[in-house]
């Protein structure tokens, strides 16, 4: 039997969902609208460019603006819990891409705030369905939390490496040699550790180059060692795959949708299917 679909639920298919032709063509649009935009914003702020044409782009960010503020209202009228989206990360990015054009008719220089819609890109992901790159970045930001006491435990070891030998560069080479005090002395071991070498101030005797020549060499395990934690713990996160879901959201909170056999929304608790 057909089931005739309310109109809120064919805009939230539009809107939200990736897995329909209506809503792949729809993000495509607004990716092409956004870097409009932003490309629109980027031009404004050439004094030469603006004078020439700045009517043609006033107008074509008020295009824009209202453009976008008609997709945030159907975004929030097309969900259940429409405080769930607004909100959200996306939510957020969303009104504060839509807000500085309005602000610029009472603030001065507010409208360059819209650059800000370049956030608005990071839908690319769920767009061109790279849901497990998603996926990856997760998997990545746990890595980097389940291995945070151990990153901690070496950045203060390097702070105090960093002292250490920042004091005897000091002691050896001194103020004569641009090392004029410890706190100096340390922010050139910590340049030179790190490999950055800016050059402002360099060792001159022989026992000063010995020195730098050692702290460049461990400046080489600084990289290695919280690269080969984090690449550790990433390792042993990614043994557990989980299925992903095709581009489909929660149509109570508008929360992506992560997995093929999910039944509730992982957010708000929705069901997500009768099964």
């Amino acid at each position: 039997m057909k089931v005739n679909k309310s109109w809120r639920h064919k805009i939230h298919e539009i809107i939200y969902g990736t897995h329909t032709p209506a809503g792949k063509f729809f993000d495509i649009i607004l990716l092409v609208v956004i870097v409009y935009s932003v490309i629109i914003v980027m031009l404004e702020s050439i004094p030469t460019f603006d004078e020439k044409h700045h009517k043609f782009l006033n107008y074509s960010e008020w295009t824009v603006t209202i453009l976008f503020s008609i997709e945030y209202i159907l975004r929030i009228v097309s969900i259940n819990r429409p405080k769930k989206y607004i909100f959200s990360f996306f939510g957020i990015v969303d009104l504060l891409s839509t807000i500085p054009k309005y602000l610029s008719l009472f603030l001065i220089g507010s409208q360059y705030l819209t650059a800000f819609r370049i956030l608005r890109l990071l839908r690319v992901f769920r767009i061109l369905k790279l849901v497990r790159f998603v996926g990856e970045s997760n998997n990545l930001v746990r890595a980097l939390h389940a291995s945070r006491t151990k990153i901690f435990v070496f950045v203060f070891f390097i702070i105090i490496i960093s002292v250490l030998l920042g004091t005897v560069m000091y002691i050896v080479e001194g103020p004569s040699h641009g090392f004029t005090s410890i706190p100096h002395s340390v922010y050139w071991t910590i340049v030179t550790l790190t490999t950055v070498g800016y050059g402002d101030i360099s060792p001159e005797t022989p026992l000063g180059q010995f020195l730098a020549t050692v702290i460049m060499i461990i400046g080489y395990g600084v990289i290695a060692v919280p690269t080969g934690i984090v690449s550790a713990e990433y390792a042993s996160g990614i043994s557990k795959k989980t299925t992903e879901n095709p581009g489909k959201a929660c149509p109570d909170c508008g929360t992506e949708i992560m997995r093929v056999d999910a039944h509730y929304c992982r957010q708000c608790g929705h069901r997500l299917s009768e099964d």
